[in-house]
Formats: structure tokens, sequence, C-alpha cells
């Protein structure tokens, strides 16, 4: 499967999806490094082993290895971020804040890719996982980038089109089972 098997396998009650599907990868303004890399970033998020396993070998297509490496990386690293971060801020009591993180995460210093990148394809991820205050972080640090709107905007495209996807695909797999 590929971009085109996706969209023919989700059922016809999802066409919306079939439509944005086609729409915010095929027919996306960004760079193919940061559409691919965010592709890739918020495929691996959405946790849906159908979803990775068809939009994979297109994103390494058209990603260099490096980048290939830094999209997987940003998932990863995001992946306890998020979960660390949405907690800090979602507890009441506020000490938590000013206690020392004591996590490593020094890829997002060094990606091996330009930082832009690299924050686009964090701040994606942190869409799917919703992680508020890391999403205001990587947006914060875009904008400042000088990345318009619309670009930060495509990031979250991606992440609501690919999450949706495997929301519905996982679904109608174990619904079939």
């Amino acid at each position: 499967m590929s971009l085109d098997a996706l969209r023919s396998a989700l059922p016809d009650y999802a066409k919306d999806l079939k439509l944005n599907l086609g729409s915010v990868i095929g027919n996306s303004d960004l760079p193919a490094q940061q559409l691919w890399g965010a592709v890739l970033a918020t495929a691996i998020a959405s946790r849906s082993p159908i979803v990775l396993r068809e939009l994979e070998p297109e994103a390494k297509e058209n990603l260099s290895p490096e980048a290939y490496t830094a999209a997987k990386a940003a998932a990863a690293v995001m992946a306890m971020n998020n979960v660390f971060y949405r907690t800090r801020h979602l507890l009441s009591d506020q000490e938590y804040g000013t206690l020392r993180a004591g996590l490593r995460m020094n890829v997002i210093g060094n990606p091996g890719v330009d930082k832009v990148d690299f924050e686009l394809w964090s701040f994606a991820v942190s869409a799917i996982n919703g992680c508020g205050m890391c999403l205001d972080s990587h947006e914060q640090v875009l904008r400042k980038a000088g990345v318009e709107r619309e670009v930060v905007q495509e990031a979250f495209k991606i992440a609501a089109v690919i999450q949706a996807v495997a929301t519905t695909l996982d679904a109608e797999a174990t619904l079939s089972e």
C-alpha cells in the first residue's frame, strides 16, 4: 500500500478523510523534507501499524537518511516529552514546574537536520499527543525562526489527518476480525 492505497482502504463513510489525505500530503506546498518528515513522525505517533507500514516506504524514499532518522527521533523524543510536560502542566501543584526535568533530550539540540524541520516535526507529533505546553514551545521557536503560520498549520493538518486515518483504519481492522 502507499498513499493511494491508504486512501482506497478508507471506508465510504470516511470520504472526507480520503480527500483530506490527498490534499494535505499529495498537494502540500511544504518542501519534500518537511512534508515527509512530518508524515513519518506523525505516522509513528499515531501508533497505527497499518498507517506506519504504508507511509514509511514513501517517506523513506523522499527523505535523506539523516532526515529519515531525525523524523523518527522527533517521534521518539516527543513521545517522552509530551507525556512529561503534559502531566506537569495538568497537575494542580505548580511546584512540579520548578523541578529539574532530568530527562535526556539531546537530539532536540542536535537533530542532524535543519532545526526548523525538526521543530516542525516535533510540533506535529505534539499535536497528536495533545501536549499544549510542547505545542506552544515548538510553535514559538518556529515563529521566531520566521516560519509563517500557514506552514505551522500545515503541520497540524497533517497530524490531524494522519491520526484520523489511523483511528479509522485501525477500527475497521478490529471490527472485521
